[in-house]
């Protein structure tokens, strides 16, 4: 599997790049009232995009063996509670339960900054807290 990690590392960064490019896109297709959003690909893809990115994950915490919850994986801990924060966002923003405006972009804005430091710590594996 190790012979793979090029190949699945770059794969797993294809995908960060749609699950961005897909969040921000639906959120402007949801605050224009936009009939993309009421698409059949629309509903799924995302999800597709997000098990793939969620398995190459995975897949690479095996091959490099840096363990969320461990002191040589703390950048890691931190990555995946930054992740449950980006999803809980996601679901504010994008929520079926009616919401104010105001309150979807607030999330949304705070989400892409969330996502620009789950970005840092992968590409620096350095924790911003230190906690492990």
């Amino acid at each position: 599997m190790a012979a793979y990690y090029g190949v699945i590392k770059h794969f797993h960064l294809l995908t960060v790049a749609v699950t961005v490019l897909l969040f921000i896109l639906r959120f402007f297709w949801l605050q224009r009232g936009s009939a993309m959003m009421s698409q059949r690909w629309v509903r799924i893809v995302p999800h597709i995009n997000d098990t793939l990115l969620f398995i190459t994950g995975i897949t690479l915490v095996m091959i490099t063996h840096f363990y969320p919850f461990t002191p040589q994986g703390s950048w890691l801990t931190e990555k995946l509670f930054g992740v449950i924060i980006y999803v809980a966002l996601g679901v504010v923003a994008f929520g079926r339960r009616p919401r104010e405006a105001k309150v979807r972009w607030i999330a949304f804005i705070v989400a892409l900054a969330v996502l620009g430091i789950i970005i840092k710590l992968a590409v620096t594996k350095l924790p911003l807290l230190g906690i492990v």
